[in-house]
């Protein structure tokens, strides 16, 4: 709390400056998206709650990876708990826990996996975005499922002219071991427009050696030892104290990524792209280490044995290749039809087995195979004068297969055993959709939307060692998703927004056909019969301009989400059904402050109140918050560009956050734990000339020391020079 109110003080003292300084005269055009509408509509009048990320404001910041660009904004958490080595990274929206609630696009192409809904953030680059656009609240009605707590939409660049780029950088912790050591990063691109063809070509590595993240923690010291530290720690949800004997070494991590994206434009209303993009990462650990010593020889040693100091290892490689289409017919008739495909040739890892050790010994390879099809098909037109309408629909087919295979030698995954459990699943989505937008005068316009989706589930298996192979039958379920809006602009520096809207999201492959049961007995058992996830969701927002360059915002928003997927426990076996209710609602405020191009001021404040209302699965739940949505957030910070010299400095703040149901994990700066901290990062640029220009970021400029279940990294820097030609 008294981060928050730092925040707010620093925001009077911004007021009072910008009311005797705001004398700049404001000259930007109105800023227009196509995600909240599907058609494009400026941002005031589109309707919703719609935040906008430029390509200008990443290029000031600099930001690794795609979710860090977008964490400055109000109602947006996003969750990284161990800098670029987190591939389980996150976008959450409004209050909504999960990645899987949360629709992510890239050029209009789903992200969110078949597999379980999440989106592997690793190779999407920064420098590749035009644009980012963020719509909160239920979006349902317009993209179907994932969309509970909104839709992120990046849009990737295009140049209209010739433009090279080169990026090379470095950087490390202050304190080696603490933050992602030995940070390095290169970028390419080309691009150009050739008449009516356009091309844009880039690649992207980062690397880094990483830290420890992973402790070995056992409930005593092996006899005969010194060196162990006591400590409290997050197990299964709930406190519990043991020793500190070690880590499982450095973790190292590297990704890269390509984009290939082709256009060609007929006309000025008509054209075609096509996009490519090949992302990679990889993962492990390196040479682990050892707190403690032979109490008698003082010599280091690895007890209880070499097999608990042992870090897997995995990676990933996915190829995603969409069509864009686009055409005005007859004048009138808007035609946009885009269609992908989603390969996701590898998602592995591997884990030793027990008695393993470092030179070797059994381990098992997992892998998910991930295969997605998509086509939607809209046209918009006006109608009667003042109305826009706009009908399509779209079809999903999604397929993931889960194999593991038993390794004679974890170190390698040239040699199997064959093959101990594979699980495998479809899943089909098909959606119609109708929106009207009816501008009813200059001051108001109404938005009325509905859709409608018939999902099915099918072809569902499951083969582990030691049990009965199992079929699983077809399910299906329907999903009606309406949403009406309005928005009021009573004076041109006064908008008014109100939207209710339902939106669902289908059960994952995962949760309809992952049953599996662990070493220590434990059957976790799948549901090919569960439902849709549900919600209601209502906003209203007044959006004011004050003095020039200046401007104001409040939205106040309400969740009411039913038939939450959740684990009911019976004896040893933990079975996914729809039981849970939850509410969660809140207020966003946010100022910013312009002064022409130089200067810029925000600073944003979201509560969010939360509460699970049913859980038949779990009662102890019931009244305690919702898993990953913090009470409080803030950002505020400054951006400044003036002359050959650019800077910034932001501060970010997050309130403590469950990962529990029960609420248990309430204790803070442990393995484990999901602590609340404010940490502020700071940038300065200097360009040589309109070619080359260096930069030096600092990270965790303060140093906090917290938790995101790893240990965050610490301070650390990273410097890089790039050049445009």
């Amino acid at each position: 709390m008294r981060k928050v109110i730092t925040l707010a003080i620093a925001g009077v003292f911004a007021l009072q400056s910008g009311i005797s300084i705001a004398k700049a005269k404001e000259t930007k055009l109105p800023e227009i998206v196509v995600t909240a509408t599907r058609t494009k509509t400026s941002v005031e009048s589109a309707p919703g709650i719609v935040e906008v990320v430029s390509s200008k404001e990443i290029n000031a910041t600099q930001p690794f990876t795609l979710d860090e660009a977008l964490k400055d904004l109000p109602g947006v958490l996003t969750k990284r708990g161990k800098g670029l080595m987190d591939t389980l990274a996150s976008i959450m929206l409004r209050g909504i826990p999960d990645q899987k609630r949360t629709l992510i696009m890239i050029d209009g192409i789903i992200l969110n996996n078949p597999y379980y809904g999440g989106v592997k953030l690793g190779g999407i680059f920064p420098e590749n975005i035009k644009r980012i656009e963020v719509v909160e609240g239920p979006v349902s009605s317009l993209y179907g499922g994932y969309a509970m707590g909104g839709v992120v939409n990046v849009i990737t660049k295009m140049p209209k002219k010739l433009e090279i780029k080169a990026k090379v950088g470095y950087g490390s912790g202050f304190s080696r071991g603490k933050a992602m050591d030995d940070l390095k990063k290169v970028f390419v691109s080309v691009g150009n427009r050739l008449n009516k063809f356009s091309y844009f070509v880039s690649y992207g590595r980062e690397e880094t050696n990483g830290y420890p993240t992973n402790p070995v923690i056992k409930s005593s010291p092996p006899a005969g030892t010194s060196g162990a530290t006591y400590t409290k720690y997050i197990k299964y949800g709930s406190v519990s104290t043991g020793y500190i004997l070690g880590d499982k070494g450095d973790n190292t991590y590297w990704d890269d990524g390509v984009l290939i994206k082709l256009g060609y434009e007929f006309n000025k209303e008509h054209s075609i792209t096509v996009d490519f993009l090949r992302l990679r990462y990889g993962y492990g650990y390196d040479t682990p280490h050892t707190y403690i010593y032979n109490s008698t020889t003082l010599q280091p040693v690895y007890l209880p044995s070499e097999y608990d100091f042992i870090g897997g290892y995995g990676g990933r490689i996915e190829d995603i290749l969409g069509v864009t289409w686009k055409k005005l017919i007859a004048g009138k008739y808007r035609v946009k039809a885009v269609i992908s495909y989603l390969n996701t040739e590898k998602d592995w890892y591997v884990l030793p087995q027990w008695g393993a050790d470092f030179s070797g010994g059994a381990g098992k390879l997992s892998n998910t195979y991930q295969r997605r099809y998509y086509g939607d098909l809209q046209v918009s037109f006006p109608i009667f004068q003042n109305h826009l309408i706009i009908l399509g629909g779209s079809v999903t087919e999604d397929y993931a297969k889960t194999t593991e295979k038993t390794l004679a030698n974890w170190a390698t995954t040239e040699f199997t055993l064959g093959t101990s459990y594979e699980s495998k699943g479809k899943t089909r989505n098909i959606g119609i959709f109708l929106q009207d937008s009816w501008f009813v005068s200059p001051i108001v316009t109404f938005y009325t939307g509905v859709r409608a989706d018939f999902w099915e589930t099918y072809d569902g298996y499951v083969n582990q060692a030691g049990q009965t192979p199992k079929s699983y039958p077809k399910n299906s379920e329907t999903a009606i998703s309406p949403k009406i809006a309005v928005v009021i602009k009573p004076t041109q520096k006064t908008t008014i927004k109100a939207s209710i809207g339902k939106a669902f999201r289908c059960p994952t492959i995962y949760e309809l056909y992952r049953t599996w049961v662990s070493s220590w007995g434990t059957t976790y058992k799948s549901n090919p019969y569960l439902k849709p996830e549900k919600v209601w969701a209502g906003d209203i927002g007044l959006y004011q301009k004050l003095w020039k360059g200046a401007n104001f915002e409040v939205t106040y928003f309400y969740n009411q989400l039913e038939d939450l997927i959740y684990r009911k426990t019976v004896g040893s076996t933990k079975e996914y059904i729809n039981v849970g209710k939850a509410v969660s609602q809140g207020v966003e405020v946010g100022f910013n402050q312009k002064l022409k191009n130089w200067f810029k001021f925000f600073l944003n404040i979201t509560y969010t109140d939360s509460e699970i209302k049913k859980n038949d699965a779990d009662p102890a739940t019931v009244g305690k918050r919702l898993t990953f949505v913090p009470l409080w957030m803030g950002n505020a910070g400054i951006d400044v560009k003036k002359g050959k010299f650019s800077g910034f400095v932001i501060g970010h703040y997050v309130s403590k956050v469950y990962a529990d149901d029960e609420n248990r994990d309430n204790i803070s700066g442990v393995f484990g734990s999901y602590d609340g901290y404010f940490v502020v990062d700071a940038g300065v640029g200097y360009s040589f000339n309109k070619n080359a220009r260096a930069f030096l970021k600092i990270t965790n400029l303060f140093n906090k020391k917290y938790y995101q279940y790893y240990k965050a990294p610490e301070r650390a820097w990273f410097a890089e020079v790039s050049f445009r030609f």
